[in-house]
């Protein structure tokens, strides 16, 4: 899976409440990024830019028919299709692509496929609510770099499965004697989605401030 982090600038201040001279104020930053998801492949991917509905009916409206989406949770997948006549999600395009979320998609064309999410960039205190055992998760930024630098709570035994289209998964464990990752850290890409496999639960806690 490419993707390609985008990442507009910034808009308007909100809240202008200090002098000029202080230079403090308030961003509300927003762009996109574009997720590139190889022919008749499968991609775990994450929707990393909050809107005001981040249902799969408004963030992937226009995919090619018959592209499936699959969400887990609690020990169990549910399908979703891109009807190729009605043009819209069945059963229904209810399901939520939060930031923090992940699910996998299939491409079932010939073609690549490219997906574009557009939204606001989170900021402040973030937090993930990460279960015991397998869970799909995803960082709520869009920001590539290895699990430790964006601050995931690994304890030992903790482990971390990464999709790779078209090659299955490459698998990391931490070590409850190196308290370290191996046989590498995990590296995630802007838009990606992983498994997490973890002993007890934990939140994903990350304070994010564009800078």
């Amino acid at each position: 899976m490419r993707t390609k982090a985008l990442l507009a600038a910034a808009a308007f201040a909100a809240g202008l409440a200090a002098s000029m001279a202080q230079n403090v104020y308030s961003l509300n930053v927003v762009g996109y990024y574009n997720i590139t998801v190889p022919p008749n492949s499968f991609a775990l991917i994450a929707n990393q830019l909050n809107t005001t509905n981040n249902t799969i009916a408004a963030l992937l409206p226009s995919v090619p028919p018959g592209t499936q989406l699959f969400k887990y949770s609690g020990g169990a997948w549910t399908a979703y299709m891109f009807d190729e006549f009605d043009l819209v999600w069945t059963p229904n395009g209810d399901a939520t692509l939060n930031p923090g979320e992940g699910a996998f998609i299939k491409n079932n064309t010939s073609q690549p496929m490219t997906i574009t999410f557009v939204g606001e960039v989170m900021q402040g205190e973030l937090s993930v609510a990460i279960p015991a055992g397998y869970a799909v998760v995803s960082s709520m930024v869009p920001q590539a770099g290895d699990l430790p630098s964006l601050s995931f709570p690994a304890q030992p035994g903790d482990q971390v499965f990464k999709y790779v289209p078209s090659s299955g998964y490459t698998a990391y464990m931490f070590d409850e004697f190196e308290m370290a990752w191996t046989p590498s850290n995990p590296q995630v890409g802007v838009g990606e989605a992983f498994f997490s496999r973890k002993a007890a639960a934990a939140n994903w806690v990350r304070n994010f401030t564009v800078q």
